[in-house]
């Protein structure tokens, strides 16, 4: 891992205002903590925009910290701001990516151009949510708007986010709403609002568990398509340097802007989990904010520093090691590419034959049904650092899946891009799904994933219009892998694991379907490879941490538990957050988590998942506590949806509520 130096001596010393109001249209006050250089109200500098739900004021304040001082001290404003109905903000929250939402980003932006610190060009960046609405708001062309930076984001909200992949539902999709329910139950904080005990009432008794409403678009209709920038794109016309890492799941998204996108465009991949590339695990960590002053020289100030001929796609390769789910470091090297696609990539086909992948291709006629339970060691969607969620050892995995095994290799091989899977096949069931792994298989038959996909077989000719699966009729299917970058070592197999399951990663069909493979091939993207680093990238650095006192410390446990009496095989994942105290405002915040995901390995409609999450505030002799828990069960019509919401002031029970909602499933 490698260490962080932290910076305190800067080009521009600092002003810090941590509660400036930017009032919306309709009234709405916004609140924006806003770092800038003294000196800034006579010798205007460019914005910088981050604009999340996740609370500065407590939730993102230690990354906060981290970066937003760093970029101002290097001559800009850098501005967080907690969106509408979150932290310190008024007004109420719906969705995600509601038209509010970027309504509510246009309005910052020109806020922030007419200041009269700003010069009046504006950068967006952001990680996750916020990656995903600097690339909406750069969609709707805002003038003062120069340039993104978006990191660990999505070009399509239906094929690459948590909710659905390859039309499968996937299990951050309840996941996910359980944290929504619990994240946005918090109150502004009293010290900056004086109404906050009136609008904290007001936002427990709005707020919405959305992850039904999720679930009952199960395809990709114009729900999905709201804020999909690969609608159109040509809107996109600013500057975008897209990042993202090999240990999140928001991989593909630095391929699709590169490949699609019409404006300038450069790619950054990287090890790591869903975190900023400066502090992300596993190792080794860059210089990201380095890297983001360069691009914001360039594009919002108008150094001429040549960061536009910076290279168009720099990715770290992966080196074959033993399987860790969690990694504090991978092995590997940095290569450079002058365009995506790169010419240095091949495709190369490898036929399937019963048991071999590779060599001559022959008929099939295999059986695939697998276990409901197949997919435990796969790890999170997005995991965020060391508590085993990477996916570990896939040999368990494996044993219970269909697999194709290449030959020992005799020399390195090196892939990057994506990897295509051509199957025809019979189902006997008018509702199924497919799941694809490619793993390195070491000598001593350890197993590493290096990346997956999926494929809701309803969606097998149209993500938009799903129909049903042919019943003991062949059909052809293609099915994209996920982005990789990825080095075996001589001596490793290449293999291909196919099952019908993959929990709790994806929610299982209601019936458990057999599915006839009769014949097949996967299509490898061959890099010619590379002698070494072709990059060398800043070593990271960082403002100083966040001023805090840590009052309890947290925990966190990762276990799969298996009933000898019921059959049932539960993976449970607790998280202690601790609680911890903020020595410049005195806040004391803390969160506790646990999810239960059971299921028998005989019957998908056993599968079902409670989610509990307790979030805490408290200064002095005030004390705020709120507590939701969510469930989902499966039926065979319907997915049955109940969650329950309560918050205390003190130990007075302010706000009780119960939610209970059935999705139908039309296609899952």
């Amino acid at each position: 891992m490698t260490a962080l130096t932290t910076v305190s001596d800067f080009p521009h010393r600092l002003i810090d205002d941590p509660d400036v109001g930017i009032v919306m249209p309709d009234g709405i006050r916004l609140s924006a903590r806003i770092w800038r250089p003294e000196g800034s109200d006579t010798q205007p500098v460019p914005a910088v925009l981050e604009y999340i739900p996740y609370r500065k004021r407590d939730g993102t304040l230690p990354r906060d910290e981290l970066m937003h001082p760093y970029v101002a001290g290097h001559g800009y404003a850098s501005v967080r701001v907690d969106m509408r109905g979150n932290g310190d903000s008024e007004g109420l929250m719906t969705d995600e990516y509601t038209q509010q939402e970027m309504d509510d980003a246009l309005a910052v932006i020109a806020w922030l151009a007419e200041q009269p610190w700003c010069s009046g060009a504006v950068g967006m960046m952001g990680k996750s949510w916020g990656g995903f609405n600097c690339l909406q708001t750069a969609f709707l062309r805002p003038p003062a708007l120069k340039a993104v930076i978006s990191v660990c984001s999505t070009t399509d909200r239906f094929a690459d986010d948590v909710h659905f992949k390859g039309g499968c539902m996937l299990g951050e999709n309840p996941g996910w709403g359980a944290v929504m329910l619990s994240f946005s139950s918090r109150p502004a904080d009293p010290a900056l609002r004086p109404d906050w005990r009136a609008d904290w009432l007001r936002r427990l008794e709005a707020e919405p568990y959305l992850a039904p409403r999720w679930a009952s678009h199960q395809s990709r209709d114009a729900y999905w398509r709201h804020g999909s920038v690969c609608e159109d794109w040509a809107a996109i016309q600013v500057p975008v340097l897209s990042v993202g890492g090999w240990a999140d799941n928001y991989m593909n998204t630095v391929g699709h802007l590169m490949g699609k996108q019409q404006s300038v465009v450069q790619g950054l991949m990287g090890p790591w989990v869903h975190q900023y590339p400066h502090t992300a695990v596993p190792g080794p960590q860059i210089g990201f904010l380095q890297v983001a002053i360069r691009w914001w020289d360039r594009w919002l100030k108008g150094i001429e520093n040549g960061a536009e001929a910076d290279a168009a796609y720099r990715a770290y390769m992966l080196h074959s090691e033993p399987p860790s789910a969690a990694p504090a470091f991978r092995k590997g090297h940095w290569v450079t590419e002058t365009a995506w696609p790169s010419p240095r990539v091949t495709p190369e086909v490898w036929p399937l034959a019963p048991g071999r992948l590779g060599g001559q291709g022959a008929p099939l006629e295999m059986a695939v049904n697998t276990p409901q339970h197949l997919g435990l060691h796969t790890g999170e969607y997005f995991p965020m650092g060391l508590n085993a969620e990477m996916p570990g050892d896939q040999r368990e995995d494996d044993a219970m899946s269909v697999c194709f095994d290449s030959a020992p290799l005799a020399g390195e091989m090196d892939l990057l891009g994506r990897t295509v899977l051509r199957l025809r096949l019979t189902s006997d069931k008018p509702f199924a799904q497919i799941f694809a792994r490619l793993c390195d298989v070491a000598p001593d038959g350890s197993s590493v994933r290096i990346c997956h996909g999926m494929l809701n077989l309803r969606h097998r000719d149209s993500m938009e219009n799903p129909t049903p699966v042919p019943v003991g009729t062949p059909f052809d299917i293609e099915l994209a892998l996920d982005e990789m970058g990825y080095r075996l070592a001589p001596g490793h197999r290449l293999r291909l694991a196919l099952s019908t399951t993959y929990w709790p990663f994806a929610w299982p069909s209601a019936e458990a379907a057999t599915l006839t493979l009769e014949e097949g091939s996967l299509e490898l993207p061959r890099h010619s490879g590379s002698t070494g680093d072709e990059w060398t990238p800043p070593p990271p650095e960082a403002a100083p941490a966040w001023r805090h006192r840590v009052l309890r410390k947290g925990a966190a446990a990762r276990r799969i538990e298996r009933n000898l009496i019921s059959g049932e095989v539960s993976l449970v994942i607790e998280e202690d957050g601790g609680d911890a105290e903020n020595l410049d405002h005195g806040l004391v915040s803390g969160d506790t988590m646990r999810e239960v995901w059971t299921i028998r390995p005989d019957d998908p409609l056993s599968a079902r998942v409670t989610i509990t999450y307790e979030q805490r505030l408290s200064r002095g002799n005030w004390s705020v506590r709120t507590l939701a828990e969510t469930n989902l069960t499966s039926e065979s019509g319907h997915l049955a949806f109940t969650a329950r919401l309560q918050a205390w002031e003190g130990e007075t029970p302010v706000f009780d509520r119960d939610f209970r909602e059935f999705v139908k499933r039309d296609h899952l």
